[in-house]
């Protein structure tokens, strides 16, 4: 009876162990994870600011404010990982339910936010080409260098200059401009954004050796910079969100071991 009674205890002893060892191992992995995560928000964070900052000058050109939306979201969604990564190394240290659960949450809400981001990213990205045809050459013919349209004036002239680029197709766009046509352009022929060095009055003389002559014109420049741009924010999130699938996994083990643990 001794024997069997004291077999018993040791197996019981053997059992608690085991389970501790199992709590433990699962916060190593959740501590492991809530770091990765961590520096994924600061990833986030970055590329949404970058987005908004690169180039940001020129984006008052684009019909929709899709684009900067899905900046914008990212960059809630990076600064909400941060603030949620302390509050998960707060809930693997304390093992508190509470602290958990609200961790699973915010986990479940920044997925959300994420998913809504990369959406927008996504659709932005089927009507991208079609959009800038539609609308850049008409910003460029109507609104630039118009005196209710300053931002736009600036923004053309920034994109010819960062892209090395004339016109939205070719500077050919510019013979039917508004500006171009009136008494304010003194002569010139295409704006002086559009000379390899800029100096007053230069766009009188549209030469190939004078102004940039590229193919596709900023168009395709534009059109590039921001499909590339759309990419690399889909596949930050994507691998935040991948992130996020396995944290909350974790988060639900270690609950349920506490949660068996406290009865």
């Amino acid at each position: 009876m001794f024997r069997g009674h004291k077999g018993t205890t040791m197996n019981h002893f053997s059992k608690a162990e085991q389970d501790d060892w199992l709590t433990v191992y699962l916060k190593y992995l959740l501590f492991v994870f809530n770091f990765f995560f961590w520096v994924g928000g600061a990833a986030v964070l970055a590329v949404g600011t970058w987005t908004l900052v690169e180039k940001s000058g020129y984006l008052s050109v684009l019909a929709s404010s899709t684009f900067v939306t899905s900046a914008y979201i990212l960059i809630f969604a990076g600064a909400l990982v941060m603030m949620t990564g302390f509050l998960g190394f707060c809930a693997v240290l304390r093992e508190q339910k509470s602290c958990l659960s609200t961790y699973f949450g915010l986990l479940l809400v920044i997925f959300l936010i994420e998913l809504v981001a990369g959406v927008l990213a996504h659709l932005y990205y089927q009507k991208l080409s079609e959009e800038l045809k539609q609308h850049l050459n008409q910003t460029l013919s109507e609104n630039y260098g118009q005196p209710r349209a300053k931002e736009i004036t600036y923004s053309v002239d920034q994109l010819q200059q960062d892209f090395r680029c004339c016109g939205s197709n070719s500077s050919a766009d510019w013979e039917y401009s508004t500006y171009i046509q009136s008494p304010e352009a003194e002569g010139r022929k295409v704006p002086d954004s559009c000379c390899k060095t800029v100096v007053v009055l230069c766009g009188q003389r549209a030469h190939p050796s004078n102004i940039y002559k590229v193919e596709g014109g900023c168009i395709t420049k534009l059109e590039h910079f921001l499909a590339n741009h759309l990419l690399l924010m889909g596949a930050v999130g994507i691998g935040v969100a991948c992130l996020q699938i396995c944290g909350m996994v974790l988060t639900c083990c270690l609950y349920g071991r506490i949660q068996l643990q406290s009865y």
